[in-house]
């Protein structure tokens, strides 16, 4: 499909991006799955290619792209050869945001030259044993002292959580549901700072995904990202472009999904003809790719949307609930249709399938989206924050 938004340049830095995949992240992806993290060497090694930060400006080491059709492109060759475990898309189109959009010179002079070359890793921690999408839930609480905070509490189901060298953790420092929450960065090292287990998931086996504890933890005023108590409002303002980012994902797995189901019904014979050649096969893949086409033309629609800085609440929630289910629908047919070898760990569409399902939960679960699409559809004020 040719996709007016994506230029000679952006194709040639796909091509870029796969070489590195296939020389530096390919060989090693089973030792990466095995032990549940990316080696931060390959961090490094991508920081050195060109493939962290991109928006970060040229005075701290950036490309000061402003092109997200770039960022795109990252994410839609990690999930497209199957190595959705890759933690990189947290870290350069959901971290990356809050430090250039919050924070202040300093804060950017200490942490953006790190994120661009790879020797700093960034995360973001929201979510809690007690709070998911509602982040009126979040305990964890940031005590004012005379020269910052101290924060006790706990998160979970961190991404990035080990490797982590940053974390932009959601804290509360007031007890107003949503004007109560602020934003500070934690660093690796700080006394009290403790992270937990890898967790053990289902699928992204590469990705590490870890609790973080906080025990008294003294974190300066200086660390602090944006205003006080008006966390609530920056986290608007930066979700819908996580969600995007999330979308994005979603239709390069189905798309290539579809693709690997395609080769195999060719190949694969039953009843004395190939499956290509059954009416099933043919109507199922039909209705797949028709969904999935539809899903891309409105992801490419919220892209040029969002470079535009016209990329709503309301269409962020729309574009990330009808990807990520779509994704989800798609994998699991094309599953079906591989028969028993498609449910063997090794096959791609077999980890294609495991990879997909939390697409619907992180980033919002699809009920959340709902709610948000829901609303807006019938509130007289309209949805705040544009991307």
């Amino acid at each position: 499909m040719k996709r007016p938004l994506m230029t000679p340049d952006h194709e040639t830095f796909r091509t870029s991006f796969d070489r590195f995949l296939d020389a530096k992240v390919l060989p090693r992806w089973d030792e990466f799955e095995r032990d549940g993290i990316v080696d931060r060497s390959v961090w490094k090694e991508a920081g050195s290619a060109g493939f962290l930060a991109l928006e970060v400006p040229e005075e701290f080491g950036g490309a000061e792209s402003t092109d997200f059709c770039f960022n795109a492109v990252l994410g839609e060759q990690i999930n497209a050869r199957v190595m959705r475990g890759f933690g990189l898309t947290l870290h350069n189109d959901i971290v990356v945001p809050y430090l250039m959009r919050l924070g202040t010179r300093e804060q950017q002079r200490r942490w953006l030259p790190g994120m661009v070359t790879g020797d700093i890793i960034a995360a973001i921690a929201m979510t809690e044993p007690g709070a998911g999408s509602d982040l009126s839930g979040i305990s964890t609480r940031a005590r004012r002292t005379t020269t910052g905070y101290v924060v006790n509490g706990q998160k979970t189901f961190i991404t990035n959580g080990q490797n982590a060298d940053i974390i932009v953790t959601a804290v509360r420092t007031d007890d107003d549901p949503y004007g109560g929450l602020s934003l500070l960065v934690i660093e690796r090292g700080m006394p009290g700072f403790d992270r937990g287990r890898n967790l053990d998931k289902l699928g992204m086996h590469a990705q590490d995904t870890s609790e973080l504890f906080f025990d008294n933890v003294e974190v300066p005023a200086e660390n602090l990202l944006g205003q006080e108590n008006k966390a609530f409002g920056h986290l608007v303002d930066n979700l819908p472009r996580e969600r995007l980012s999330i979308a994005v994902g979603a239709v390069a797995a189905a798309e290539r999904a579809i693709a690997l189901t395609i080769e195999y019904v060719r190949d694969r014979a039953a009843f004395r003809k190939h499956l290509s050649d059954l009416q099933n096969t043919r109507f199922v893949l039909a209705d797949l790719a028709t969904q999935t086409r539809m899903a891309r033309v409105f992801v490419d629609d919220c892209i040029t949307r969002h470079n535009a800085g016209e990329l709503g609440v309301d269409e962020a929630a729309m574009v990330k609930l009808a990807c990520t289910e779509n994704q989800v629908h798609v994998v699991d047919r094309c599953l079906q249709l591989h028969g028993g070898f498609g449910y063997m760990a090794e096959t791609q569409i077999g980890q294609l399938w495991r990879d997909s399902r939390p697409q619907t939960i992180y980033g919002g679960a699809s009920e959340v989206m709902k709610h948000i699409i829901g609303k807006s559809l019938v509130s007289t004020t309209p949805a705040e924050g544009k991307s």
